[in-house]
């Protein structure tokens, strides 16, 4: 007799089973959410983050003994192939990569100098790319093929007072997704991106919450017809994008926003 509940489970077309996947930014916020969420899913988890107590405490929540953490200043590029190689060397072929690490900087353009913007694409845009030019090489990918999602946000495709910067970044990621969904389809990896909007549950809103007015937060929640989300609410969407049930998916900006850029 089939086992049906057992039969569901494997052939669940979101499942992660047997699948490594890389996260930047998983010592908090949406990174730890993804990883934590992409464990329960069947995965092995790479997770990279700056601060190394959050991430030891992120490994003994993760699922089964296939995980690693790494504690990495992904803007110091030289070192970022000796990470995919060990990774590599340790669980197998790489299947897919996340890039939630990132930078929020809340300035007004005439307070900014060439130097805040170098620092916010080192983080949020060039170490993106690069991990995933790493990634995709032939000798680290699973030959099957693989998936990328980089957290863009709404910010970058709609624009804000004093986030000239920031927009700027989540814009360049979602660009140079397209273009290289278009370059990594021949190896069978799909490139997408995942725009949200304020996410609650962050270190980073709460932080810039703490300095609004009540009426701001007020204002600002009423941009959101669903309210605010959560990470679970980007952590499910890449765990879409990573699956089998997105094979068909690739060049995308999966917008998870309750509405904001709807109104």
């Amino acid at each position: 007799m089939i086992n049906f509940h057992n039969s569901i489970i494997m052939n669940n077309p979101f499942s992660l089973k047997g699948k490594n996947i890389v996260i930047t930014g998983a010592s908090s916020g949406i990174g730890r959410q993804c990883a934590l969420q992409c464990s329960e899913m069947g995965a092995g988890i790479i997770a990279i983050g700056r601060r190394e107590e959050k991430l030891k405490k992120l490994l003994l929540q993760l699922r089964g003994s296939n995980n690693l953490i790494y504690v990495q200043d992904i803007t110091k590029y030289d070192e970022l192939e000796s990470l995919v190689s060990d990774a590599f060397t340790k669980l197998g072929p790489l299947d897919g990569f996340i890039h939630s690490a990132g930078i929020e900087l809340t300035m007004p353009l005439v307070t900014m100098n060439h130097r805040h913007y170098e620092t916010l694409f080192a983080t949020d845009v060039i170490a993106g790319f690069e991990l995933a030019r790493l990634i995709s090489k032939k000798k680290y990918v699973n030959p099957a093929g693989g998936s990328i999602v980089f957290i863009a946000s709404v910010m970058g495709i709609t624009g804000d007072i004093a986030l000239t910067a920031y927009c700027s970044g989540k814009g360049a990621l979602i660009a140079g997704m397209k273009a290289m969904a278009l370059e990594l389809a021949p190896k069978k990896i799909r490139v997408n991106c995942i725009s949200p909007a304020y996410i609650e549950d962050t270190e980073v809103t709460e932080n810039t919450l703490a300095y609004l007015s009540e009426e701001g937060k007020k204002e600002r929640l009423a941009r959101h017809p669903l309210g605010y989300g959560r990470t679970t609410d980007v952590a499910t969407g890449c765990i879409y994008l990573l699956s089998d049930a997105a094979r068909w998916i690739t060049g995308t900006n999966l917008i998870i926003d309750g509405g904001y850029s709807a109104k």
